[in-house]
């Protein structure tokens, strides 16, 4: 089986990366086809600094190297790399029907949160698409927040095979109904955009602090 997966270089990974995501995809190396790819593009949705997001995506590929993503058996690159994927991306943002971008909940969570509405946050599910259509994966593991995308990428792929004909396989999910949830220090589910995290490299002081601050209930 070849699996495909994208890691956004949004900053310092942390506990919840690990548990709820890299953990079981890097162990699939073992046994089957694995391709990692450093989302740099659909990383410029929240970042607006083009020097640390360069200095960004270099720590993400250190970061899944000491993890153990093991280059002989595992393809690592930059989406950035790989050009045909914003040439797709636009070839199949021309069958995409702007009614099913609107129902994406992960657009407006973010919106909700204060990101500015932007084209590339609206569009972010047909360069997913894009990213899947090309590499051509018998699975792409994603959590449950991440399965509409799937969808979404699905129905892109039955639009475009409409109007133009059979080309693309039709992407599969491969969801971990025992993916874990781990909370962050407040509580609630631990993410770099709550500001509760635990970072998976830091000092010692650094993780004394982080465990010292999580919430009990004593």
């Amino acid at each position: 089986m070849h699996y495909l997966t994208g890691i956004q270089p949004s900053g310092a990974l942390h506990l919840g990366n690990w548990f709820g995501a890299l953990a079981p995809q890097l162990a699939r190396q073992q046994q089957h086809e694995c391709t990692f790819f450093l989302a740099d593009l659909h990383a410029l949705t929240t970042s607006r600094s083009g020097e640390q997001l360069r200095r960004d995506t270099h720590a993400l590929a250190l970061d899944l190297l000491a993890l153990g993503l093991d280059p002989e058996r595992s393809v690592l690159f930059r989406q950035s790399d790989l050009p045909q994927a914003a040439e797709l991306c636009w070839i199949l943002a021309t069958v995409t029907g702007i009614g099913l971008l609107e129902r994406c909940h992960a657009y407006k969570d973010k919106v909700a949160r204060g990101l500015p509405r932007s084209l590339g946050l609206f569009a972010y599910p047909v360069l997913m698409a894009a990213d899947i259509l090309l590499l051509r994966p018998d699975r792409v593991p994603v959590g449950p927040d991440q399965l509409q995308h799937l969808e979404v990428a699905r129905d892109i792929v039955h639009a475009f095979h409409r109007l133009h004909g059979e080309l693309f396989v039709l992407p599969q999910a491969d969801v971990d109904a025992g993916q874990r949830l781990v909370p962050g220090l407040d509580g609630r589910k631990m993410s770099k955009s709550h500001g509760n995290v635990v970072p998976l490299f830091a000092d010692d002081a650094t993780l004394r602090r982080a465990v010292a601050g999580i919430v009990t209930e004593n």
